[in-house]
């Protein structure tokens, strides 16, 4: 069976295992450009959390609940990161079985300075501390985003057990089945040991190994499911454990019946330009390599932002009579989602058409079905993460065709970029999302009923109602 992969340039499916496990097959080069380029983008997507994330939603909450989002979100990349040195990078990123890795590389054990993690490149890779730390900061963003969901009623202490949780028991399993596989320089060597076999028996040794490298993968990788940048294993995954999370904890106090407007919209704006300048670190830098695929990434990530923006603003405009600035930085978040799969893959047109395609399926959620079903995401992680990152994982599938403007999907088995098949990509992309959808919502809400046992998740209706800051944290946003 032939695996079809992404173009080793980068048009490829972000950091699937790419880790210094290659080196048993060849001895790559490690490239300092390359290098020096992944180390800046992991610094960017920490900017999308801390200080991005945090001020976004923290604008949008009521200035008595300011501190406690910040307080949730920076617990939230400290906690993971520390978990993800001890045995996430391991659980994510090594081979043991088709859903979850091992512990081999626990505690970081032979994560050096000298060791390597491929690129998408044959013989070209990065320092594995430099992959381990960037697939770190996807980590740590991840279950931040869910806290937008419930802000402004659920417990801290339900926050610092829920987290640890979830990032173990959902996101480790499903970044491993979505992005694990055994690198193009195994495969590289296994196809090069195929043809050089001039013998039956060696021939079948030679295509058992090349087998066994193929199957060296995870569930939804091997299904085919392509995601340059984390549509499912990020957006989906977050999105419904947050609306989940949303319908379990229970609606504000007065939700519905009391003005819940955003505090601060200028801090909003920050954190949503924040989030926007830290994304090109997102999916520029998940090419792993300072090449043409990166700067598609780049285009694509101005492109789609931009245009679904315009398309949620002008759109509010039309319906509801204003542009407001809170829709336009909605749309731009939902932009980002939605590209953030197709990165690599789209054309620029394909991320134009992609963009306005998001922000009018997102506005639609967030207003029209968000009010007819009286659900309360409070900051809407649902109607952009999932919703966007749905429909970004299904674009993926169309806009990477060729004829398209896409880049094609690259066989490392066959060397070439394989024969686009509409239906067969889509059926893949929906093993993808449909996989995150149920193992993201049933795993979450057990987990949160876990937690719910053993701290509680909702504060006291008089906690809620002076404020999580004074209460929890007996601090103030603001003192004046």
């Amino acid at each position: 069976m032939t695996f079809k992969r992404p173009y080793g340039a980068g048009l490829a499916v972000l950091g699937a295992s790419l880790f210094a496990a290659t080196a048993a097959y060849a001895e790559p080069t490690v490239n300092k450009g390359d290098n020096a380029w992944m180390m800046t983008s992991t610094v960017l997507v920490l900017l999308m959390t801390i200080p991005g994330l945090a001020l976004f939603y923290g604008g949008l909450v009521r200035s008595k609940n300011m501190l406690s989002v910040l307080a949730q979100v920076f617990y939230t990349v400290c906690i993971v990161t520390v978990i993800w040195v001890v045995y996430g990078y391991s659980l994510a990123f090594t081979g043991g079985s088709d859903f979850i890795g091992g512990f081999s590389k626990a505690f970081l054990a032979g994560v050096t300075t000298d060791s390597k993690a491929a690129t998408f490149s044959v013989d070209a890779n990065i320092s594995e501390l430099v992959y381990m730390c960037f697939q770190m900061t996807f980590a740590a963003i991840t279950p931040a985003l869910i806290v937008g969901a419930f802000a402004e009623r659920t417990r801290f202490a339900a926050v610092a057990l829920f987290v640890p949780l979830w990032v173990t028991l959902i996101y480790f399993p499903i970044a491993h089945m979505v992005w694990y596989w055994a690198g193009p320089d195994a495969i590289s060597d296994a196809v090069k040991a195929l043809a050089a076999a001039t013998d039956d028996a060696a021939k079948a040794a030679a295509q058992a190994k090349l087998d066994e490298v193929n199957a060296d993968a995870g569930f939804i990788f091997k299904k085919g499911a392509i995601d340059f940048a984390g549509g499912t294993v990020v957006h989906i995954n977050a999105g419904i454990a947050g609306l989940v999370g949303a319908l379990l904890v229970g609606k504000r106090t007065g939700y519905g019946k009391e003005l819940m407007a955003p505090h601060s919209l200028t801090m909003t704006m920050i954190g949503a330009s924040l989030l926007w300048v830290g994304w090109f670190g997102f999916n520029a830098g998940s090419n792993l390599e300072a090449s043409g695929g990166a700067a598609l990434a780049m285009t694509n990530s101005f492109v789609a932002t931009a245009a679904a923006a315009l398309a949620w603003m002008f759109a509010e405009w039309i319906f509801k009579g204003h542009p407001s600035l809170l829709g336009a930085l909605s749309g731009a978040v939902a932009g980002l989602v939605a590209v953030t799969p197709a990165a690599g893959f789209s054309g620029p047109m394909g991320a134009l058409v992609l963009g306005i395609v998001v922000g009018l399926v997102c506005l639609f959620f967030c207003t029209v079905v968000k009010n007819a079903l009286g659900y309360d995401d409070s900051l809407d992680v649902f109607g952009v993460h999932c919703v966007g990152g749905i429909v970004g994982a299904l674009g993926t599938g169309i806009l990477v065709n060729p004829a398209l403007g896409g880049t094609g999907v690259y066989d490392y088995t066959a060397g070439k970029i394989g024969d686009y098949d509409m239906v067969t990509q889509m059926i893949s992309q929906c093993w993808g999302v449909g996989s995150t959808l149920l193992i993201s919502g049933i795993g979450s809400a057990i987990l949160y009923k876990i937690v719910d046992v053993i701290v509680g998740l909702r504060a006291p209706v008089e906690v809620e109602r002076e404020g999580l800051d004074l209460v929890e944290h007996t601090e103030r946003a603001y003192n004046m």
